[in-house]
């Protein structure tokens, strides 16, 4: 299922600054062709937040139009009981920018990218809006994996013949080891899996977070590729990391930084990411598995951004591809020296 996966293909995260959502698609179109992401577009309506456009159509919660949670936890907990806690339709307000791009590829063959909020990260969300954790990871499991079914066949009406690369995004995962973080680390093993399992429509699936974390528990779930930013490079395991590649995984190295203006220093960002390499081939992580089975993103989202620079982000992303492709395909060893 992986095999349209290929040294340096560049996409991204998801959210974009746009308020309209054609122009959002068109810069994702043309920035990253081989694997354009589906826009998310937070300033365009509150609504499409990550959260609230995962909360929508759960029943007992109502996401009002500044983005927050409004929550009858008796009617949450009655429609878990009946078995029908969710209505996945992919609607506006908050799913704007995903019909959009949907209709923009219509009959395309090549593969897209779209995301979901995890399950961990919704039920997390759901609980601190007042429902009790037991229910609220229960019905944050079924609302995910609803909605992922939801998108495979929205693509699937649009452009039958276009695999799709779904990323679960999971930023809630950064405070898996808090005290108080309500799941033992099995229970987060099982809610990421239960997820990637329902992709079955997926031609790979991922795990994204923009936060340091227990990156065993994400890759014990078993997903195709590994999100993360270069900066956490640091926190892997480079047995372990060495391990998923050889068994046929991928990273997906967020390699532009998106908590500080975008840089023009391609080489920089290039310099960086050898850098990240280098320290784990030292580590033990084999360094031709390494430089192959690497694709390259933003490091999160850009919506924090304004339009042109997301956008040279993006270009950004493109041109480290390019280098990912040339450093794979050279017979001289530059990492891990």
């Amino acid at each position: 299922m992986t095999q349209l996966l290929s040294t340096g293909l560049a996409t991204s995260i998801g959210s974009l600054p746009h308020t309209d959502a054609e122009a959002a698609a068109g810069v994702v179109l043309s920035r990253h062709p081989d694997l354009p992401a589906a826009p998310e577009l937070p300033n365009r309506s509150a609504r499409e937040g990550m959260i609230s456009r995962a909360a929508q159509g759960i029943s007992g919660v109502a996401v009002l139009d500044d983005g927050t949670l409004r929550v009858d936890r008796e009617a949450v907990e009655d429609a878990l009981a009946e078995g029908v806690p969710v209505d996945a339709t992919l609607g506006p307000p908050e799913h704007g920018g995903l019909l959009r791009f949907l209709e923009r590829i219509e009959g395309r063959r090549g593969p897209v990218k779209i995301q979901l909020t995890g399950p961990v990260t919704l039920g997390l969300a759901l609980s601190r809006a007042g429902v009790s954790s037991r229910v609220a990871f229960a019905v944050a499991a079924e609302a995910v994996q609803a909605r992922a079914r939801a998108v495979i066949d929205g693509v699937a009406r649009h452009a039958p013949g276009a695999p799709v690369v779904v990323f679960v995004d999971e930023p809630s995962l950064a405070v898996v080891e808090h005290p108080g973080f309500p799941l033992p680390p099995h229970a987060v093993v099982d809610m990421l899996t239960g997820a990637l399992a329902s992709l079955h429509g997926a031609a790979a699936t991922g795990v994204h977070c923009c936060g340091p974390t227990r990156w065993d528990l994400v890759l014990e779930a078993r997903p195709d590729i590994l999100s993360l930013p270069v900066a956490l490079a640091g926190g892997l395991d480079a047995a372990l990391l060495g391990a998923f590649l050889t068994g046929g995984g991928w990273v997906a190295w967020g390699a532009v930084p998106t908590d500080a203006p975008v840089s023009d220093d391609v080489t920089f960002l290039w310099r960086r990411l050898l850098g990240a390499w280098s320290d784990l081939v030292r580590g033990g992580c084999p360094s031709l598995a390494l430089r192959e089975r690497a694709l390259v993103t933003p490091a999160c989202g850009l919506a924090g951004h304004g339009a042109t620079q997301a956008e040279r982000a993006l270009v950004l992303t493109a041109q480290l591809g390019e280098r990912m492709r040339e450093q794979a395909t050279s017979r001289r060893l530059t990492i891990g020296a």
